[in-house]
């Protein structure tokens, strides 16, 4: 062996010149000891595919056979991805060895290896549990560093994220600023007007002249002595002129693109918006003026001072402690300005904005002639009457603008500024009424526009009592999103080739009819109405092109992000909302469509039925009330359609399109398409969220309040073979009433023609609307505005007169309809108005604690005028009353009440949706979540709703009034039916 070994560098033995060793067998019966493990990981690891080994075993014999195919050792360690391959392979090549040790020969080539010269050497092969065990061990050391490197270039992302995030909170608008002076460089230096979008190009030209006047009033106001400067004074110092110039430009053209009213915008609601947004920059660019670099006139004290508040503010940030950094915002001792001070503030600046900017109408004129400038703005005073033809009228101060700066302005839209985008990194975890969300922008956890009774309720509460909700918020900001590339892509295109279709507005305006040359006063009032028709739907179009860019303009900013979050609060009632007010799936199928989870999951079996049925109930049309074997069998016969629209949405068969959401339908047949193409439809990773909605949500919380087994029924809370639709139900009413008062004497009854009209436009669709709302305290006035939209879309009626009267007599059939067949919803109705009735002729506005522990304020009291005398004209602001509104306070509660449970049950949902490791997403009564998670969801929101009404929610409410006012007499709890609540529970069409 030993001339083989030196003859041959490279040993080879076939099996048929094998040679044998005869050796005692050895075998392991308990673990080595360590110090043999330590041997074995010090040995030299060998692949597996050069140690062919054939053995022979007889349980009989003590003696074993090996046949050895020797190789040199390599000069290399094959290190992770070789060497745990090698263990994974190691069990098969044990097939057919002996129980035991092996022992194994090796040949190595005659060099010096580690400093010993190559002699052949003998080892003993370990037996597979060994291996087993040292694979155990790697594997864990091997996992524990993956997991570390993961950790810290997660770390790195996150932190990278988090330092942007700040930067877009706290330097959008000086980012603006260096914008426009960059472009006032390059405009001087290249002697010509950089090629700008319409909007910039007109702020390029205020922002100078704009910037020299604010520049001279604050030299102006801080020149004079205390007694005779300005109430503004103070607070115009406290940024510099350029950033105050672009804050002003922007706030007022955003208000103009959001709500103008002819081109005019209120001078109240201009100048209190400009100086809380002038407040807020105030904050922030303290914090960053005292953090930034020292500046040469500081002394050796302040320099100092900074230093270490700089060294401050970083740790803070490197350590994630954002809490803490913001505290040190706070510590500038800045006092809330209130709304007069803001109110003053921005009327200077108004006045300064309508002294400065200027528009230039085309140049028409000979090259010779002057060009002509007007001013963009102009302030005069506004009369309109109460009511059409009321001698009450009414007059306040507006900004109007000029015809030329609206004319394209919806176009520009996507440039404006948006400070309250969605965020990069998660928010803040909510902790306290305005401890939360944002990073460093003003965030509270209630909207409570101004309600101080609200505000001060808010603040006394304890972190305990509340931490359900706090925790309910934290689960839906938690929750991420990206945008759904392919649906933006579409969206896009649609857009670009004018809109008027998938629901997006049209981007031209309808023509206005020109004005008869007859003096016939038919005619005249006929064209009247025909103009000011026109002239409406401009407006309403206007305002509608104007969000689409501005939805559009988010998108094109995070499209390219991994994902995205949402900063949720609540309404006073305790409904949540995302804080972005554009993008964001409260709103409409644009923003649904082009949004999507940014975590995927695979689709599953259940995610792949689950698919089918959302696309349907997508497509709706009266599909989404089949069953759901019914609503399966239609995507099966439209799968052709499916994927035409999935593959060619533009220019193919579009039937995308007939459906009621078609971008959420689009982005639907986008991933059944994926799945139903791929070799393994279940594993198809999915984005989508899948929505689960109530039965008309709010009869179904009365419904579970009064326990009445028929209303039940009515709104799915009991089992059945398909869905059961309220709508449908009442629209058949609806139309029973109508056909018997068109068998009426038309003279003696004048609703007579009125039914024949209308019986054969009564629908599912006409009613929904009404019925939806009226639990929501919809009043008669708000239901005839309602159908009678709906009556217009028909376009069956054309007279103007007539349309109004239909929608009067339909709005009364409706809610009569509705009064009949919800009888225990209308009894605690009423029952809950009386209680606030009372409480409220008292002087006491209603309050209540959320079943999770929120408390709720009702806002309404008479709002008392506050006379501000500022430099453009006196202000009426309107502020909270000490005298409540008993109307109000009534007919409000109801619906109030149920919101407030609404959003209890939603709240409780996404708080076990997310223990159960579900994404969740909620929109009041629509619940989201990825298809594989919809059974899962399912459960758990039937559950939550069980247990939410197994409480005694009106006990509660009565106990909790009598002992806050015990000086009153409240009517007892209306009488509950015997209907049992665990019948939700089986139940497939509550949520569906």
């Amino acid at each position: 062996m030993a001339s083989a070994a030196a003859a041959s560098p490279s040993l080879s033995l076939n099996p048929t010149s094998h040679f044998q060793h005869q050796t005692s067998l050895v075998t392991w019966l308990k673990p080595p000891p360590s110090s043999a493990l330590f041997r074995r990981k010090t040995l030299p690891f060998f692949e597996r595919h050069s140690l062919p080994i054939s053995a022979s075993s007889s349980s009989s014999s003590s003696s074993t056979s090996l046949s050895v195919h020797e190789k040199p050792i390599s000069n290399s360690v094959h290190f992770h991805g070789n060497l745990i391959e090698s263990f994974e392979n190691q069990d098969s090549s044990y097939a057919g060895t002996i129980k035991g040790a092996r022992l194994i020969e090796e040949l190595e080539n005659p060099v010096e290896r580690n400093g010993l010269s190559g002699r052949r050497r003998l080892f003993m092969q370990d037996p597979p549990w060994i291996s087993a065990l040292f694979l155990k061990g790697l594997s864990k050391m091997v996992d524990q560093t993956l997991k570390i490197e993961r950790k810290d270039i997660d770390k790195r992302k996150f932190d990278s994220l988090r330092r942007r995030q700040v930067k877009e909170e706290t330097e959008a608008w000086e980012r603006m600023v260096d914008e426009y002076r960059d472009l006032e460089k390059e405009m001087c230096e290249k002697n010509l007007a950089p090629n700008l979008p319409y909007v910039k190009h007109m702020f390029l030209g205020w922002f100078q002249p704009l910037k020299d006047v604010i520049e001279r009033e604050q030299k102006l106001q801080k020149n004079k002595s205390k007694k005779v400067r300005a109430a503004y004074a103070p607070h115009i110092e406290l940024l510099p002129a350029d950033k105050m110039a672009v804050i002003v430009m922007h706030k007022m053209m955003g208000l103009v693109m959001s709500g103008h009213e002819d081109g005019c915008i209120q001078v109240v609601q201009a100048a209190v918006s400009i100086g809380i947004a002038i407040e807020q920059e105030v904050r922030i660019h303290n914090f960053l003026k005292r953090t930034r670099k020292n500046n040469a006139g500081d002394s050796q004290e302040e320099l100092k001072e900074k230093q270490l508040l700089r060294k401050r503010v970083n740790s803070l940030i490197r350590r994630k402690r954002i809490i803490d950094a913001l505290k040190v915002v706070k510590s500038e001792g800045t006092k809330p300005w209130g709304r007069a001070t803001q109110a003053k503030l921005g009327s200077r600046l108004l006045e300064l904005l309508i002294e400065a900017a200027y528009v230039q109408p085309p140049l028409t004129q000979s090259g010779d002639s002057i060009p002509e400038f007007r001013p963009a703005f102009r302030h005069r005073f506004k009369t309109v009457t109460k009511y059409p033809g009321s001698k009450l009228v009414r007059r306040y101060g507006v900004i109007e603008c000029d015809s030329l700066l609206l004319a394209g302005l919806d176009k520009s839209a996507k440039h404006m500024l948006i400070p309250y985008v969605p965020m990069l990194v998660p928010p803040k975890r909510w902790k306290g009424y305005d401890k939360g969300g944002y990073l460093f922008l003003p965030s509270y956890i209630m909207r409570t526009h101004g309600s101080k009774k609200q505000q001060d309720a808010l603040k006394d509460i304890s972190h305990k009592t509340a931490h359900r909700v706090f925790e309910a918020l934290d689960t839906l900001g938690n929750t991420k999103w990206r945008v759904n590339r392919n649906i933006l892509d579409v969206v896009e295109r649609l857009w670009a080739d004018g809109g008027n279709i998938a629901g997006l507005v049209n981007r031209e305006d309808v023509p206005i009819p020109e004005k008869p040359s007859s003096e016939d006063p038919e005619e005249l009032q006929s064209w009247k109405w025909s103009a000011r028709k026109a002239n409406k739907i401009n407006r309403e179009r206007h305002s509608l092109r104007c969000d689409v860019e501005l939805k559009l303009s988010v998108a094109r900013k995070m499209k390219d992000e991994e994902g995205f979050y949402y900063p949720h609060n609540l309404d006073f009632r305790g409904r949540a909302y995302p804080m972005h007010p554009h993008l964001n799936h409260l709103s409409s199928d644009l923003c649904r469509g082009t949004l999507e989870f940014a975590e995927g999951r695979p689709l599953g079996k259940s995610g792949l039925h689950w698919l089918k049925i959302h696309l349907a109930n997508l497509y709706a049309g009266g599909v989404e009330k089949l069953s759901h074997d019914a609503r399966l069998a239609f995507v099966e016969n439209h799968l052709d359609d499916i994927m035409d629209s999935a593959e060619n949405p533009i220019h193919g068969k579009r039937w995308w399109l007939k459906a009621e959401d078609p971008f959420q339908c689009l982005a639907a047949c986008v991933i059944l398409t994926q799945a139903l193409k791929s070799p393994s439809p279940y594993s198809v990773i999915s984005h989508l969220p899948i929505h689960q909605d109530g039965s008309c949500n709010g009869l179904q919380h009365y419904a579970a309040l009064g326990r009445d087994s028929f209303e039940a029924a009515a709104v799915n809370l009991v089992a059945g073979e398909k869905p059961a639709d309220v709508y449908s139900e009442i629209s058949r009413r609806v139309h029973e009433i109508m056909k018997k008062d068109s068998s009426k004497d038309p003279e003696s009854n004048p609703t007579a023609a009125l039914a024949k009209i209308l019986i054969t436009q009564v629908d599912r669709k006409l009613v929904k609307q009404t019925v939806m709302t009226s639990v929501y305290g919809v009043t008669y006035v708000g239901a005839r505005e309602q159908i009678k939209r709906r009556l217009e879309e028909k376009g069956v009626i054309t007279d103007e007169r007539m349309l109004f009267a239909a929608a009067c007599y339909s709005a009364k059939v409706t809610l009569a309809a509705l009064g009949e067949i919800f009888e225990a919803a209308r009894a605690i109705m009423s029952w809950l108005g009386d209680c606030a009735k009372i409480i409220a002729s008292d002087n006491h506005p209603v309050r209540w604690i959320t079943p999770l522990g929120l408390p709720v304020v009702q806002p309404y009291c008479r709002s008392e005028r506050h006379l501000i005398r500022t430099s453009l004209q006196v202000l009426a602001l309107q502020r909270e009353g000490n005298t409540v509104d008993v109307r109000k306070q009534r007919t409000a509660f109801p619906p109030n009440f149920v919101h407030s449970l609404d959003g209890t049950h939603m709240m409780m949902t996404a708080v076990a949706c997310r223990e159960a490791g579900l994404n969740f997403a909620g929109v009041h009564d629509s619940y989201w979540t990825h298809a594989c998670d919809v059974d899962t969801m399912n459960r758990i929101l039937r559950e939550k709703f069980v247990e939410l009404y197994n409480t005694p929610i009106l006990e509660d409410l009565l106990q909790s009034f009598q002992e806050s006012y015990p000086n009153l007499v409240f009517p007892p709890v209306p009488k509950r039916g015997d209907f049992d609540l665990k019948e939700v529970l089986k139940s497939q069409y509550f949520f569906n």
